[in-house]
């Protein structure tokens, strides 16, 4: 799938512009996390952001329009994160270990906030036309996992007889499960233990007891 990019704006904006739509974008996102998309209004949003009625409706003339770029706003994030330098290379057990170490200090810190899973979970009842876009920025999420794993084939560190696209549906839903039970207990350790269970099982599919490991520091 093509990368989404939310809200059609063909016009560049000034860095306050941008800023002001980052600021509205992050705020809907708290909102459509903790109200719903219905019971999020435009008076909540303005109040919250600290936005004019002219200002939202220019960055998101419909409602539409605003699910879409909160959308392609949090998937940007999850996946900026996941793409930067501690992900780039992770095709051994040590990098997704460390990856996973990193990902629940990371959830720890932002416990309280939204996240892309519960976020779309919220979304995907609406009758808003955006499957589209979700299944997009989930399909990007997995494939940053698949690619890591073919790596690891590739470097014979896991048995050619590995389903990539299968241990990466195993790991997202292990950060979405995690993620999700982790917010309702706030508390971390579900996560934790969902990532970990996951990359045991990744590791079941190793070549040797050291062959998904990467032993130069």
């Amino acid at each position: 799938m093509e990368p989404i990019t939310g809200a059609r704006e063909p016009h560049k904006r000034t860095d306050k512009g941008q800023a002001t739509r980052a600021r509205i974008l992050e705020h809907a996102a708290e909102l459509i996390y903790t109200k719903g998309v219905h019971a999020t209004n435009n008076e909540q949003l303005r109040r919250a952001a600290g936005v004019s009625r002219s200002q939202l409706n220019h960055y998101f003339p419909t409602k539409e329009s605003l699910v879409l770029a909160v959308i392609a706003w949090q998937a940007e994030r999850v996946l900026t994160f996941h793409r930067g330098v501690r992900f780039a290379r992770c095709d051994n057990l040590d990098a997704f270990r460390a990856w996973a170490d990193f990902y629940v200090g990371y959830e720890r810190v932002r416990q309280e906030g939204c996240s892309l899973g519960p976020l779309a979970s919220e979304i995907i009842k609406t009758d808003l036309d955006v499957h589209d876009e979700l299944a997009s920025a989930f399909d990007q999420w997995r494939d940053i996992f698949r690619d890591g794993i073919k790596r690891m084939q590739q470097l014979s560190r896991i048995s050619a007889d590995a389903d990539p696209t299968q241990l990466a549906n195993l790991l997202l839903a292990a950060v979405q499960g995690g993620t999700l039970l982790a917010q309702v207990a706030r508390d971390i350790a579900p996560l934790k233990d969902a990532l970990q269970t996951a990359i045991d099982y990744v590791q079941t599919f190793a070549t040797s007891p050291d062959a998904g490991v990467l032993h130069a520091r």
